[in-house]
């Protein structure tokens, strides 16, 4: 009985979810657009924490590295530094995976990528079939400016 009442609930907000993006109108969220324009394949599913940093970047400036500006600011997510100084990521105490538009990386790499050109993160928290052994950590999956997002108006 109580696995029928689950499963009528489970439904019903299911369909009120659907009801709510497809009202007739098809709105999305400004966080649904980026996914869509951004996340390709797997990274695509609407699951996880999105971070348009083209709204962010006054924030984020003073950062030399994008896990700096990310620590404190998603639940479960801690920064731990190596000997070296270089920010890696953890989430719910295991080690995440990062992603550069799609492309796993090492937290080391990030030192050379600039806050200002990053166009969107998305903080997927559960276990990510994408990521090697499939990244029982979660992910973070940052996107860089695509050419025409660079904020240069000169079309001549």
């Amino acid at each position: 009985m109580k696995k029928i009442i689950f499963g009528i609930v489970l439904s019903l907000c299911s369909l009120a979810t659907f009801a709510q993006r497809y009202n007739g109108e098809n709105k999305i969220s400004p966080a649904e657009k980026l996914n869509d324009e951004y996340c390709t394949g797997l990274f695509k599913s609407y699951d996880g924490i999105i971070f348009d940093m083209q709204n962010e970047n006054e924030t984020a400036q003073g950062y030399k590295n994008i896990l700096n500006w990310l620590n404190g600011r998603v639940s479960g997510l801690q920064i731990y530094y190596t000997q070296d100084k270089i920010p890696v990521p953890f989430i719910r105490n295991t080690r995440a995976s990062i992603f550069v538009d799609e492309t796993p990386v090492e937290p080391a790499d990030l030192n050379n990528i600039s806050v200002a050109d990053i166009a969107m993160i998305k903080i997927i928290k559960g276990p990510f079939a994408g990521a090697v052994g499939n990244g029982g950590g979660g992910t973070i999956a940052i996107y860089t400016l695509k050419g025409d997002d660079d904020g240069d108006d000169d079309d001549d």
